[in-house]
């Protein structure tokens, strides 16, 4: 198991982080997700483990509760507007992050270091408290990072 933030408290400071987002914060997410997210079966199987562990717990309604909250705060009518412009690829990849990380933390230490790793990395990159002994990576500047061109 591992020593992370985690439960109400790592939930609240990660919808309150998610709150302060800026557009470069979620395409900063967008861009953990493709470097980490390499290994779909792996991601899976982590989170098979953390639904089963959040159901044994009989947490189910609280899991779904949490569910409905951050998506009304990346796309709901009440998401905040850095939200709104990461609309398309980059915004759907940072949430499917967002979940995943939400999963580890609502999870607590039932989950095995390299599962609660293999949920949070991608958030990590811009949120560090996830994984504070995995400094984020450094972010190549590509042509694609510079405003007006994709």
């Amino acid at each position: 198991m591992h020593t992370h933030m985690t439960g109400n408290e790592a939930i609240k400071r990660l919808e309150s982080d998610l709150r302060t987002f800026s557009p470069a914060g979620i395409e900063r997410v967008a861009w953990g997700w493709r470097q980490h997210e390499t290994d779909p079966a792996r991601l899976h199987e982590a989170e098979k483990a953390a639904l089963r562990h959040i159901e044994e717990a009989d947490r189910g309604e609280h899991w779904d509760s949490l569910r409905l909250t951050l998506r009304d705060l990346m796309e709901g009518s009440n998401s905040l507007l850095s939200w709104k412009e990461e609309h398309g690829h980059d915004g759907y990849t940072a949430e499917r992050a967002v979940y995943a990380a939400a999963l580890a933390l609502m999870t607590g230490d039932q989950l095995p270091h390299a599962q609660y790793v293999a949920l949070v990395r991608p958030l990590a990159e811009a949120l560090p408290w996830l994984l504070p002994e995995t400094p984020p990576r450094p972010r190549p500047r590509v042509a694609t990072d510079l405003p007006g061109t994709y």
